[in-house]
This record gives structure tokens, C-alpha cells and sequence, in this order.
């Protein structure tokens, strides 16, 4: 009989079960996977960075809260990021420092000047900028393998292919029956599902929140051309495109979010070939190739808001779902809270500044 079985050992389940051992070492922990390894969807397929405006207002405490973990922990190294508009977009870059202004985000407005410091080839209709001077990669891989590490130290049992197919509340806890016929019993049940979340609640009898999936499509390209190394996240003030150097190639996205079923995504043709010729319509370098391409599904609630917490209606049912495209940069902050109103325990400084009422499930009530 295990206190917690958690669906899903991406960043979530895994963070959330390093953060439950961290705080009650004595607690038994089952860490749920479907495939055969870890964070093979939306973890292993993320863009890898931390923008503190990423998400919205309300996804900037957050952020926040998780930059010092992971700035002292060796997982970000400093890029800069841009937002970048043409002069018609006056307004959109208006509407961006309201938004910010007091959320403590750090960033400056720029012209035309810096800008091509920071962009070289850059067309000349790109005019106008919000710099971000503490934007910065994220080591994903390093970051999920060391909650998994800490999670297994702690005495979390991890279970890979254990896809869940059946739940059952029964007298002695849930009943969890994977698709090899094997079974767990456990008191709480967390839902780090990702987009499969709904489909998670709807097993154990619980009401689904409308966590939709939604595909974002990734291309590597080679130009020349190379894109410094140094580059900067760039990203389109009115949210039409993204890209970032990667080891000599760049990363281009044309910022998609378009409605998918929870499975193994795959990017489509049209959306490799839009992220293209957006970027290309910014820089003036030569395209060489496309060498790769991919596709994961980040998953949102109805408000874009994540969910963490008890269900309303089913208390030992934990949401820690609907992070959106924000739940690395997110993670240590989002499972140290979580734990903590979980457990009962006070909040320390990493978390004493974030409003959980956000973020709680009964807010669809």
C-alpha cells in the first residue's frame, strides 16, 4: 500500500516526488510511467528555456521562485531574450510593459540600434524590442534526471510501462491496474499526466477539468549564416514565432498551439514550413537545410493557469497538471508548493511568495 501513487514521471511527476521525500522521507511513493522511460513527450521535447514573462502575469511568481533553484543548481546558462515588433506594433509593446510592469520580471524597451547589435542580418522592419537580460537555456535533461535521482534516493518506486487502465476506489485505497495486469493500491492519487490528465480523472470517476493538449512544432535548421553562438531567445512581440542558437544551428518555432489528442505527437509539414519562412522573413541569412524536426503537447486548462491541488469532490485525487509550455521553467517552485500544501507544511522562502488560490482546482466550482 503505497501513501501516493503519481501518474506520469516527466518533470512534474518526477519534481513533485523528489519535493514529497524531500519534506517526509518515511512516505510511500509509487511514480507511474507509461512508456519506457521518462519524459519521453512533453519533457524530452521541450524548448529548454526560462523566460521570466513566459505565460503571463500570474505564471511569473513562479518563474521566479524557481530561478534561484535552478541558477544555484547549474541548470541555466544566461542567453538574453527579445521580443521584437515592427513600428506598426507600437501598441502591442505597450500593452506587454503594462502587463509586466509590476510583476518583477526584469526588462527595458529598445530601439532599432541595440537590436541589430543583438540580431545581426536582421531585416529593417524589425524596429523595436523588449530586451530581457536574465533569459536563459535550461539544462532539461540534467534538471529531470536529478529529481529522478533524488525521488529513487528517497525510496520512490519507480515503474516504468506501467500504463494505467483502470482505477478503482475501493475500501482499501485506489486500486490502479496498469495494461500488463499488474496492480497497486495507494491512499492519494496524483495526476502529473500531462495531457492526459483529463483521461487520468475520467478512470478514477473524477470530473475532468478540460485540460486540452495542444501541439508546438520545433524545427532545427542549418544557415548561413551559423547563428552566433550567442544569440539571443527571439521571440515575436504578437506571438507568431520563437527561435534560439543550438549548437551551431538554430531552433525555430512558429509558436502553434493547435488542439491535438493526448498521444506521440508529430509535427505537420505546414507548420515546419511556416516556422521557417517566419524566421527567414526576420533575418536575412540563407537557409541550408532542415535537418530535424518534432512536435509535444503542452497542455493547458481553461484559464491557462496550472492546476495544483486536491480535487474539491475528490480529496484524495491531487491535480498537478495544465502547466502549459511553462512547466520546466516552473517546476521547482510549482512541486515545493504543492508538497508543502499537501503535507501541511509551512512555507519556506522559495514559495512564501505565491498565491496557491491561483492555482487551486476548486477555482472551476
Amino acid at each position: 500500500m503505497f501513501d501516493y501513487a503519481i501518474i506520469g514521471a516527466g518533470m512534474a511527476g518526477a519534481s513533485l516526488a523528489a519535493e514529497l521525500v524531500r519534506h517526509e522521507p518515511a512516505l510511500k511513493i509509487a511514480l507511474l510511467e507509461a512508456e519506457e522511460r521518462p519524459g519521453y513527450h512533453a519533457t524530452g521535447r521541450s524548448a529548454a528555456f526560462w523566460e521570466q514573462c513566459y505565460g503571463g502575469p500570474q505564471i511569473v511568481p513562479l518563474t521566479l521562485a524557481s530561478g534561484p533553484y535552478l541558477r544555484h543548481g547549474g541548470y541555466l546558462k544566461q542567453r538574453g531574450g527579445l521580443y521584437i515588433g515592427k513600428k506598426e506594433d507600437g501598441a502591442a509593446f505597450d500593452r506587454f510593459e503594462a502587463r509586466f510592469r509590476d510583476s518583477g520580471a526584469s526588462f527595458e524597451r529598445i530601439g532599432r540600434t541595440r537590436l541589430t547589435d543583438f540580431v545581426p542580418g536582421l531585416r529593417e522592419e524589425w524596429c523595436e524590442a523588449v530586451w530581457q537580460p536574465d533569459c536563459a537555456d535550461i539544462d532539461v535533461a540534467k534538471l529531470h534526471q536529478d529529481y529522478l535521482a533524488a525521488a529513487k534516493k528517497g525510496g520512490v518506486d519507480l515503474r516504468n510501462r506501467f500504463r494505467v487502465e483502470a482505477i478503482e476506489n475501493t475500501a482499501d485505497g485506489w486500486k490502479l491496474t496498469g495494461s500488463r495486469g499488474s496492480e497497486i493500491y495507494a491512499s492519494t492519487i496524483v495526476n502529473a499526466a500531462g495531457a492526459w490528465a483529463d483521461t487520468v480523472a475520467t478512470l478514477a470517476g473524477v470530473a475532468p477539468l478540460g485540460i486540452a493538449p495542444l501541439r508546438r512544432t520545433v524545427v532545427q535548421v542549418r544557415t548561413d549564416p551559423a547563428p552566433p553562438a550567442d544569440l539571443p531567445l527571439v521571440l515575436d512581440i504578437n506571438g507568431s514565432f520563437y527561435f534560439k542558437p543550438e549548437s551551431g544551428r538554430l531552433w525555430v518555432s512558429p509558436h502553434d498551439e493547435i488542439p491535438a489528442e493526448a498521444g506521440d505527437a508529430a509535427p505537420e509539414e505546414i507548420d515546419v514550413a511556416t516556422g521557417v519562412e517566419r524566421v527567414l522573413n526576420v533575418v536575412k541569412w540563407k537557409l541550408q537545410g532542415v535537418e530535424r524536426r518534432w512536435a509535444g503537447l503542452r497542455s493547458f486548462a481553461p484559464d491557462r493557469l496550472p492546476v495544483y491541488g486536491p480535487d474539491p469532490a475528490r480529496a484524495p485525487f491531487v491535480w498537478f497538471a495544465g502547466q502549459g509550455g511553462y512547466g520546466i521553467q516552473t517546476a521547482p517552485a510549482a512541486a515545493r508548493l504543492t508538497a508543502q500544501l499537501l503535507l501541511g507544511f509551512p512555507r519556506d522562502d522559495m514559495t512564501k511568495s505565491l498565491e496557491p488560490e491561483l492555482y487551486d482546482p476548486a477555482r472551476f466550482l
